[in-house]
């Protein structure tokens, strides 16, 4: 692992506690920053020791090091395009003592990059991916060129890191994703030409509330969809709720990475 100093030391940055503390990680003051998605991701894919755990647009490396810091002795590999961002998940790795290994890689690259970066066919037991959601036809995108590049692509995009994570994972491999709830049917319809397996957890705002993000879990075997029961961020009068506490910062894992 390479946890050399970061390249640049002007970069103004912030440090920010995620688990309660667990990890504190530095990030871009400005542009795109990490919060809750990345954590709930984390807490919805399932690794054991000794897996191979790659992170597809890992930014940062919230999810991939949350992932880490829960099961120890995962071998993790985070995939970022943003050598900046790589930069800064190498140094937020070794500030927290997590091997991890860095890789400067657009995810839509071809499957020769990939196995150049040593990510070939068959080579990771777990993949888990927080892609750009944001539609730039139908929603407004941030003029901070990095924001928009964390947040917006078209909607084919998702088909092409859907297929790198088919690629990378071995046959009894598991993708667990995060996107917008309102996208649920163009998200099963991707997973549905690489997968079979799939299970959706609804997260809502509030008890009264539409749900705002899908985390979704997807194997090759063929098996019925299931819909788990949701969890529920706050309570009717904006209080954070217990069991989204206990995942955001007391390290608790979600139904997901049991299954």
């Amino acid at each position: 692992m390479n946890c050399g100093p970061m390249t640049d030391p002007a970069l103004d940055l912030t440090e920010d506690a995620f688990l309660g503390g667990q990890l504190r990680l530095r990030q871009l003051k400005s542009g795109h920053r990490a919060g809750h998605d990345a954590v709930l991701l984390a807490a919805a894919t399932s690794a054991r020791s000794g897996d191979r755990v790659a992170d597809l647009g890992a930014g940062v490396g919230v999810a991939g090091l949350a992932v880490a810091r829960r099961v120890a002795g995962v071998d993790l590999v985070m995939v970022e395009i943003d050598p900046v961002l790589a930069d800064l998940a190498r140094a937020n790795a070794g500030a927290n003592a997590i091997a991890a290994e860095i890789i400067v890689l657009d995810v839509e690259a071809d499957a020769g990059a990939f196995a150049a970066a040593g990510l070939g066919p068959d080579s990771v037991d777990a993949v888990l991916m927080n892609p750009p959601f944001n539609d730039p036809a139908r929603q407004n995108v941030s003029p901070d060129a990095a924001r928009a590049l964390a947040h917006a692509a078209a909607p084919q995009m998702l088909e092409h890191w859907i297929a790198a994570a088919s690629r990378a994972l071995k046959p009894a491999g598991v993708l667990t994703l995060i996107w917008r709830a309102e996208a649920l049917l163009h998200v099963l319809a991707v997973l549905e030409r690489e997968f079979g397996g799939v299970t959706v957890l609804p997260v809502y705002p509030r008890p009264d509330a539409a749900a705002i993000r899908i985390l979704v879990r997807a194997v090759r075997a063929r098996s019925p969809l299931m819909l788990l029961p949701g969890l529920v961020l706050n309570d009717a009068a904006g209080r954070p709720s217990a069991e989204a506490e206990e995942i955001l910062r007391g390290g608790a894992v979600l139904p997901l990475a049991n299954l």
